[in-house]
């Protein structure tokens, strides 16, 4: 690519939306999960009594369980939201980059 072209790109206001808007989003949603996921594993580490908890008292099923497949869960939503926004909003941006840079070929 032509090193002019990637200059006038990177000048290009929406593509400094771009990187903006996505990096600030993906920095969320990290620090969201680097919270469940810590969250979790302090739990374990310092409350162990409160994952071994019997959701009744005939069942072998504890607390931890049903917690640990949520976070798997929240995991795969927080993937599925992230895949939504870059198909939606960043994909509209990247388009219009696209086509403002065909604009000054």
């Amino acid at each position: 690519m032509d090193k002019e072209l990637v200059k006038r790109i990177k000048a290009n206001p929406k593509y400094a939306e771009l990187v903006s808007k996505r990096s600030s989003f993906a920095v969320k949603l990290a620090v969201f999960m680097l919270v469940v996921y810590y969250g979790f594993v302090l739990t374990i580490a310092f409350n162990k009594e409160f994952f071994a908890t019997k959701l009744s008292a005939e069942g072998m099923m504890t607390v931890g369980w049903p917690i640990a497949v949520a976070i798997i869960f929240i995991a795969f939503i927080t993937t599925v939201i992230y895949v939504v926004k870059a198909n939606g909003e960043f994909e509209e941006l990247e388009i219009a980059i696209k086509n403002d840079a065909k604009d000054l070929l």
